[in-house]
């Protein structure tokens, strides 16, 4: 796959299209052509971070972390207030970050990259990339080859490692420091039952067969649900063992997912187009969001009310499990790409330009 078609492909999201920008201007197409020397180049430390186009955010315990461009890894133990730069061995742009305890988390990122920590985001080692899930997925069809497919299966596996390891992993879901799964661009999904040390290529378990992009994976429940590009829902009900398809009700693009507490469901993407569920996924009802902008992050306050945030910033509260939702004023600080509320209650987002902490209760997580 040439340098243009991978941004082409990519740029039905604007996240990653900007990343994959970003990453352009850092690399020459030589480099990335041939060497993808970011793999092996650890994140060089620099005052700037904090300015840096960040695209995931995370809280565990009273620890904020936020990750993206060239590696850039940030912890926060105030709030969001101050920040530092963690130890990270790649260059490569990350794009979301999940912890399952105060000290085990996972990252994922561009060019395939898998990162993990043990010990609360302070140093991280490199698990996976795209050159060794590449081969990988071309290991797993050779020993498939006789079952129905495994022609067609292997030649896309080929094909995946020729091109080199080019396509991002854009969300995760570990359910434990053991159980997870990394999603990305053209069905890529990978499996791990010991916490990363090996990994299972599992595309042939998903219902998607025009290999449509993986955007987010969320558990709901005893479900595990993935959305993707082309209004793409597919649900698991054994335990992530193989996912179906669920008739959709939008042909745009589903961002990310939100699972309730209570049960309900909210797929969100394009337009500020937002989907609500409380039947796991069977039947859907179009939210009337009353904005434009693409939703870019959703979670669920500590006070049981829900957050949906456009990238334009704008706040989206609702206090009836997502039935329903009221516009706030607009988050100051440019692009938002994720949102997490800090161990105050306040609100703390990243994006194209980096952290921001809001300190003002009319706009706060607090209600």
């Amino acid at each position: 796959m040439n340098v243009e078609n991978f941004v082409v492909s990519l740029g039905q999201r604007w996240r990653v299209c900007a990343l994959a920008l970003c990453l352009l201007a850092s690399m020459s197409l030589a480099a990335q052509a041939t060497t993808f020397a970011v793999l092996h180049q650890p994140a060089l430390p620099t005052a700037k971070a904090k300015r840096a186009a960040l695209l995931g955010l995370t809280r565990v315990g009273e620890r904020l972390v936020a990750v993206g461009e060239r590696g850039i890894v940030l912890l926060s133990d105030d709030s969001g207030v101050s920040w530092r730069q963690a130890s990270v061995p790649v260059s490569v742009s990350l794009t979301a970050v999940q912890f399952v305890d105060a000290e085990q988390g996972w990252a994922v990122g561009h060019l395939g990259v898998v990162l993990h920590t043990e010990d609360g985001g302070e140093t991280w080692h490199k698990q996976l990339d795209g050159e060794r899930a590449a081969a990988l997925a071309v290991q797993a069809a050779e020993r498939n080859g006789n079952q129905p497919g495994g022609a067609s299966n292997l030649a896309q596996a080929r094909q995946m490692l020729d091109d080199g390891p080019d396509k991002p992993f854009l969300d995760l879901y570990f359910s434990d420091r053991l159980h997870g799964y990394v999603v990305g661009a053209y069905n890529q999904i990978y499996r791990t039952d010991d916490g990363g040390r090996s990994w299972q290529p599992w595309m042939q378990h998903v219902d998607n067969p025009q290999g449509l992009n993986l955007y987010g994976i969320r558990a709901s429940g005893n479900d595990l649900l993935l959305v993707g590009e082309r209004g793409l829902l597919l649900r698991s009900t054994d335990a992530g063992h193989s996912f179906q398809a669920l008739k959709s009700p939008y042909d745009g693009s589903f961002f990310g997912l939100l699972g309730t507490r209570g049960g309900a469901l909210i797929a969100y993407g394009l337009r500020g187009n937002a989907w609500w569920s409380d039947d796991r996924g069977g039947s859907w009802r179009h939210l009337d969001t009353g904005i434009e902008s693409t939703l870019a992050s959703a979670i669920e306050l500590r006070d049981d009310r829900l957050l949906l945030v456009s990238q334009s910033g704008e706040l989206l509260f609702s206090h009836d499990q997502g039935r329903s939702f009221d516009k706030r004023q607009s988050r100051s600080g440019g692009t938002v790409a994720a949102v997490q509320q800090a161990a105050d209650g306040s609100l703390a987002s990243v994006g194209l330009s980096g952290v921001a902490a809001d300190q003002d209760p009319r706009t706060s997580g607090k209600p």
